[in-house]
Order: structure tokens, then C-alpha cells, then sequence
């Protein structure tokens, strides 16, 4: 039977490990908190996090990463793309040198825009042909409330891309296998801040015509990005790509969106989490993912315009005039 330890017990992470569990895998999360710890083991429930959900029984909890990992064919990590490496930094020595790394983050590293799987690779010590990454429309309440989805899973070696997907092919849940690893985990960040704009598209009371424009030419910035830096084009056109754009541009379930309704109805970066008390990962990642596309040449003026707003102090109604008087040419993908 598959064992998999699961890093760490958020919405996502919760969620993924009550596949994992359904899908007949046996799993232990690692927790920070004890009293988390305690309502899964006792309870089967993380309240703070899935209070709906009820996990199987073949899910545990623990706040001993060690113990985590113990015998565990698969590990996954679901932690903030922002504090991956810090977090990585006590866990490398423990993952078991034969067990797949499995990626559910959707972010591009501030600083060193390096991809997810990257810093898995260089901080974690892990042959990048170990290392999958999971994307997908998987918006974490859906999947909890066992609604029906499809993911990607994107792996080097196709072997263990498909031993991961046995791993998580539950009733509810139906995963794709990929070797491309790069555009399936592009167009998972990206996407986010693609939402943003939409959402301050919704935010400024515009129509659908506005918000298909923005998702339609914001799939083609991370299209040409994706190219530029080696991913296969097609990939853009399945779950990976447009499957998990739609999604979190148009749920209100998806957080990149609603920061981004908040923001086009006039509140500033700083009121936003001061409402929600979250952070989109689109918020945190557009400037880097913006530094990676002028790094390799490409242009990506929503991607640019979002990080105007979110970092430079620029308004929605400003970006919007900046895009619609940009050179008239021919549609390009």
C-alpha cells in the first residue's frame, strides 16, 4: 500500500490529503500545531482550515516532521510559494531519497524566479526526475465537498507521474499525467495573476465581455512566456493551462480573483488583507513572474499592469486606459 506524508495542513494541503486517503493511500500530514494535530487524529476534521470535511480514517496527523515521512513513497509539499525554501530548509534531510516530491504550489520565487520544482530541487537535494507537480482547476473547497474534478500530474520520469496519479485517483478526482513539467507549472502561477486582473475587472463593475478579453490574452502572455522558457504550447490548452485559468478567474471561491475585486473597487493592497487576512499567491508572485518574462524577452503587458497595481501604486482605471491604447496588431498566440 502507498504511503504519503503531506506538508502541510492548510486548505489545500487538508483537502489533497482527503484525496490521497479516498484514493486508498495512506497518509500522514505534518502540522505545525498540536490542537491541529489533535482534531485530525481525534476528530477527523481540521477546523480551521476544512471544517466540512470529515478525513478517512487512513489519514493521521503529526507534528513531528520525521515521523511524517517515515516509509513514505510520496511526499507532498503544499506550503506558501513564498516560504517554500525556508520551510525546505529543516525538511531536506528526511525525505527519503527514494520517494517522489510532489509540488502543490503555484508561484514563481521572489528574487531568483525560480519555479516551484527549482527550489525542490536545490534546496531539497532531489533528482528533478523525482519531482511532480500537480495543477489543475482544483479550487479547495470543490475538491473537500468531493465535487468532480480533473488534475495534471507533470513529472520528468512518466513512471512516476503515473505512480502518483494511482496515488490520488480517487471517485472525485481524476488525474492526467504530463511530462511537462515546465508548462504545467507556468501556467499554474501565472494564473494567478491573470485572476487578479479579472477580479479588478468584476471590481470596477465591467461585463464579460471584459473579463473573456483579459482571460483570453492573459493565456497568451503565459503561453509565450511558457514557450520561451522550453514548455510544450499544447499544454496551455489543457487543465493545466485553461482549465485552472478559467477557474480561478471567474470562482469566488478563488482568492487571486476576489483580492482582485477588492482592489478594483478601490481599496488599496493593504486594506484588502487587512479584510480578508490573506495573501494571494498572484500578489506575491507578479513581480516576479514579470522580472522572468523580461528576462527572457517576452512581453506580458497584464501581467506587467497588475504588478503596477499591486506594487507601484497605479489604479485599476489607470492600467485599463494603459492596455486599451496599446499598438493595434494582429492577434498572436
Amino acid at each position: 500500500m502507498t504511503r504519503a506524508a503531506v506538508f502541510t495542513a492548510g486548505s489545500w494541503g487538508t483537502a489533497f490529503a482527503a484525496v490521497l486517503g479516498d484514493a486508498g493511500t495512506t497518509v500522514r500530514m505534518w502540522a505545525r500545531r498540536q490542537e491541529v494535530v489533535d482534531q485530525i487524529n481525534t476528530e477527523r476534521v481540521n477546523r480551521d482550515y476544512q471544517p466540512d470535511l470529515v478525513l478517512p480514517d487512513n489519514v493521521s496527523a503529526t507534528t513531528d516532521p520525521a515521523e511524517a515521512v517515515e516509509g513514505a513513497q510520496i511526499v507532498v509539499l503544499s506550503v506558501p510559494s513564498q516560504k517554500l525554501r525556508e520551510n525546505l530548509v529543516h525538511w531536506a534531510d528526511l525525505i527519503p531519497r527514494d520517494a517522489a516530491v510532489v509540488s502543490l504550489m503555484k508561484g514563481v520565487e521572489l528574487g531568483t524566479t525560480k519555479r516551484m520544482s527549482e527550489v525542490i530541487a536545490e534546496v531539497g537535494k532531489v533528482e528533478p526526475e523525482r519531482i511532480a507537480v500537480l495543477s489543475g482547476p482544483n479550487l479547495s473547497p470543490e475538491i473537500a465537498a468531493k465535487q468532480p474534478a480533473a488534475s495534471v500530474v507533470a513529472c520528468l520520469d512518466h513512471a512516476v507521474a503515473e505512480m502518483v496519479a494511482d496515488a490520488c485517483a480517487a471517485p472525485y478526482f481524476r488525474p492526467y499525467t504530463a511530462t511537462d513539467v515546465i508548462g504545467t507549472e507556468l501556467g499554474g502561477a501565472v494564473k494567478n495573476v491573470v485572476a487578479l486582473a479579472a477580479g479588478m475587472a468584476e471590481g470596477m463593475g465591467m461585463g464579460d465581455n471584459s473579463k473573456a478579453s483579459i482571460i483570453t490574452r492573459g493565456l497568451a502572455e503565459t503561453t509565450r512566456l511558457g514557450v520561451a522558457l522550453g514548455a510544450d504550447p499544447a499544454t496551455f490548452s489543457g487543465l493545466a493551462g485553461v482549465g485552472d485559468l478559467i477557474a480561478t478567474c471567474m470562482s469566488p471561491l478563488s482568492r487571486n480573483r476576489t483580492f482582485g475585486v477588492n482592489l478594483g473597487k478601490g481599496m488599496t493592497v493593504e486594506e484588502v488583507i487587512a479584510v480578508t487576512k490573506q495573501t494571494a499567491e498572484g500578489v506575491k508572485s507578479c513581480e516576479a513572474i514579470l522580472d522572468l518574462a523580461r528576462h527572457h524577452g517576452v512581453d506580458v503587458p497584464i501581467i506587467e499592469n497588475v504588478a503596477a497595481v499591486v506594487h507601484d501604486g497605479r489604479t485599476p482605471e489607470e492600467v485599463v486606459r494603459a492596455l486599451m491604447a496599446r499598438r493595434l496588431k494582429a492577434e498572436k498566440h
